[in-house]
């Protein structure tokens, strides 16, 4: 007698929904699948909140003040940036030497920024053994392919992780000097004070 399995069916998970590609494998938004069961919209998973906002204003207004624009692009909005075949991720801001682009991509870059700042993320993490695999594969991923410096910004926990090729990679607090470029260093905790923030 023939015995009929019924297969599972899997709901097919819409590219809308890749937040960053790691060599041909997705990851998704956070809480991609509360999209897929309709839950949450996809703007609610896609955009960013207040905090991560605030960070980013206070950041932007002393990298374009500090920065010789002449000579660098400061950009943001979650630049793409393909670091390898079938491999891209996503940037809060990426600093870049003009002379690096002197052809502007009409599509993600793939120069690599001479300093990329990230601010906590996205990104849905429950695929990886720990959130900090995530974010070590990608900050190395990124040092590999070019990059100098990460500086990623973790608001819940009030911490900076830095990573710069051929250094110790350090956890800092927001009261911590950050050298951006050389002679271009700022402390968060005294950006977020000038503009009358506390996290």
């Amino acid at each position: 007698m023939e015995t009929l399995v019924k297969k599972k069916k899997t709901k097919r998970v819409p590219k809308e929904l890749i937040y960053e590609m790691r060599h041909g494998s997705p990851i998704y938004y956070r809480d991609y699948d509360k999209v897929l069961s309709g839950e949450k919209t996809l703007e609610e998973v896609m955009g960013s909140g207040f905090v991560h906002s605030v960070v980013l204003m206070v950041l932007l207004k002393f990298l374009f003040k500090e920065l010789p624009r002449k000579d660098y692009f400061i950009l943001t909005g979650e630049l793409g940036y393909s670091f390898a075949p079938r491999s891209w991720y996503n940037l809060d801001v990426a600093i870049i030497p003009k002379e690096r682009l002197k052809d502007i991509p009409r599509g993600y870059i793939k120069v690599p920024p001479e300093v990329v700042i990230e601010i906590d993320t996205k990104a849905d993490l429950r695929k990886f053994e720990n959130a900090q695999d995530y974010f070590h594969r990608k900050a190395q991923d990124l040092l590999d392919a070019g990059v100098k410096k990460v500086i990623w910004i973790f608001t819940k926990d009030k911490k900076i992780w830095l990573a710069e090729k051929g250094k110790p990679w350090l956890i800092v607090d927001f009261d911590y000097e950050i050298d951006v470029l050389e002679g271009i260093r700022f402390k968060l905790s005294e950006l977020l004070k000038e503009e009358g923030i506390k996290l």
